[in-house]
Order: structure tokens, then C-alpha cells, then sequence
């Protein structure tokens, strides 16, 4: 009995984006049934995931060529950014450029979009190959390559299709009206990318600055969130999916914050992010009195 594996344990909120998962897809499937618009729309999702795909798949190449898989971080904007422009593009009624929820919705990725993308790349030309993807691959088992294409580039493809929904979901629709909802949306987006983008350049200030690589960054947002990038950028996809609320069928966009609220709090961001910052001097003080995500008055110790 002792040498039988112990099955793994599924955390609470991994269990929860299960469930979401298979309510989610249910819902929509028999929605989209009951109105005759399945078809359809699985050929859109079906073109841009194989959009996503194949640009991934040259990004692997790439990846492979320069020996950094951490270009997935600036690939990851830069795929959004297509599929959100593409779904626009393919918009069956021909929406055109305009003060419309089409426009708005697709130009605020954009923005987010070309923003990383642009972090990104300053980061990737001042420093060596993200240490979590040496981390990765210490665990990996079997050949490296089909190991990175299938566990960081195909699934990161699957995930952007995944996030960029609400934006297809507003695409796909004939309406255009930009109505309160739409409003209320770009307001939520606008902080999100305040929050993202002025977090970001603190960061980026304080570590240029600072004569040690042991430090803290505890000032400025960092007071109030530890990781104050992050809560802007989920925001910002809860202000798209807001946007799409402005439709009849605008509920669909939920999955778009949902996963990328998830990723962040639970797998890629927050988590990573936390281990590498609790080896530095100060650590736990700074976390007993700060906000792990949503920004908050820092508490008395």
C-alpha cells in the first residue's frame, strides 16, 4: 500500500474554474443551438485558434533560433492583439471604423496590447531568459522542444483564444450602439490601465535605481498592492467584458476575465511573482501589511 501514489489534491480554486468551465460551455453551447448560430460561430473560433496556432508555432521557431522561450511573454500581446483585429475584421455585417462598440472594444486591446508588447521587449533586451522557464524545464521529462511547443506555446495559444472572447463576442454581433454599459466599460478599463501601466514604470524606475537586487519595491502603488501591474491588467479585460454587456448575448465575454483573473491570481503571475519575492530582505513584513492583489490601506503590523 505505501508504494501506491497518493492521488493529487485539487485546490479549491481550481476545482471552481472546473466547474465554471463546464457551466460556461453548456450555457453557451445551448444558447448559441437554440438560436441556430452554433455552426457559425464554431468556424469563426475554429479560424482563429488555427490563426493562433500557426503564429505560436513560428514563435517556437523563433524561441528555438535565439534559445529564450520567455519571447512567449511578448508573443502572448502581440496574438491577442490579431485575433482581436481579425474577429473585427471578420464581422459578418462589415462594421466599419467608428465610434461604435466594435471599434472601441478592438482599439482598447490594441492599446493594452501594443503597451506589453513594448514593456516586454525593453525587458527582454536588458536581461538573459526568464528564470521560470529554467525552472520549467528542470521538471520536464522527455525532449525539451516538444515539451516547450506543447506546455507553453500550444497552450498559450488555446488561452489566448480563451481571453480575447468578449472581444469576439462583441465583434461577432450586428449592434453597434455604444450605450451606458459600453461607457461604464472604458471607465473600468481606463483605471485598470492606469494601474497596469503606472505600476509597471514604478517597478521599472525603483529597479534601475536600486544598488541592490535584494530590495523591495514598497513605494508608490506597490504601498497599497504587491502585485498592483497585475490587478490592472485583470481589470482592464473585467472593463471589456462590461463593454460586451451592452449586448444581447454580451454574457459570453465572461470567460475572459474569469481565466485571466485566474491565471494571474493562481498559475503564471501572482504565485511565481511572490516566490521570487519572498527571498528578498523585508519580505514578510511587507506582506503582512500589504494587499496581496487588490489594492487596500496597508494594515498595521
Amino acid at each position: 500500500m505505501d508504494s501506491l501514489r497518493k492521488t493529487p489534491e485539487i485546490s479549491w480554486s481550481t476545482f471552481l474554474i472546473l466547474l465554471f468551465g463546464v457551466v460556461y460551455v453548456t450555457a453557451v453551447v445551448t444558447v448559441l443551438a437554440m438560436y441556430e448560430q452554433l455552426e457559425s460561430n464554431a468556424l469563426l473560433l475554429g479560424v482563429l485558434l488555427l490563426t493562433s496556432l500557426v503564429l505560436m508555432t513560428f514563435a517556437f521557431g523563433f524561441s528555438r533560433l535565439v534559445k529564450r522561450t520567455d519571447i512567449i511573454d511578448m508573443m502572448w500581446g502581440i496574438v491577442i492583439v490579431v485575433l482581436a483585429i481579425a474577429s473585427f475584421l471578420a464581422n459578418p455585417d462589415g462594421v466599419g471604423v467608428g465610434l461604435n462598440i466594435q471599434t472601441v472594444a478592438t482599439l482598447l486591446v490594441t492599446i493594452w496590447g501594443v503597451r506589453l508588447v513594448h514593456h516586454i521587449i525593453r525587458r527582454l533586451l536588458k536581461s538573459t531568459e526568464d528564470p521560470r522557464y529554467k525552472e520549467l524545464r528542470k521538471k520536464w521529462r522527455g525532449n525539451q522542444a516538444v515539451n516547450s511547443y506543447l506546455r507553453v506555446f500550444v497552450v498559450q495559444a488555446i488561452l489566448a483564444v480563451i481571453v480575447v472572447a468578449a472581444v469576439i463576442c462583441i465583434n461577432a454581433a450586428d449592434e453597434t450602439i455604444f450605450g451606458i454599459w459600453a461607457w461604464v466599460g472604458v471607465g473600468v478599463w481606463i483605471v485598470g490601465f492606469l494601474c497596469e501601466s503606472i505600476g509597471d514604470w514604478q517597478l521599472k524606475r525603483f529597479l534601475e535605481r536600486s544598488s541592490s537586487k535584494n530590495s523591495l519595491m514598497t513605494d508608490g502603488l506597490w504601498r497599497y498592492s504587491r502585485h498592483p501591474n497585475y490587478f490592472g491588467e485583470a481589470v482592464q479585460w473585467w472593463g471589456i467584458f462590461i463593454i460586451a454587456l451592452s449586448l444581447p448575448y454580451g454574457w459570453m465575454g465572461i470567460i475572459s476575465p474569469v481565466v485571466i483573473t485566474y491565471l494571474l491570481l493562481y498559475v503564471s503571475g501572482v504565485p511565481l511573482a511572490e516566490k521570487r519575492a519572498a527571498r528578498k530582505r523585508g519580505w514578510k513584513a511587507y506582506a503582512r501589511r500589504t494587499s496581496v492583489f487588490i489594492p487596500q490601506l496597508p494594515r498595521e503590523n
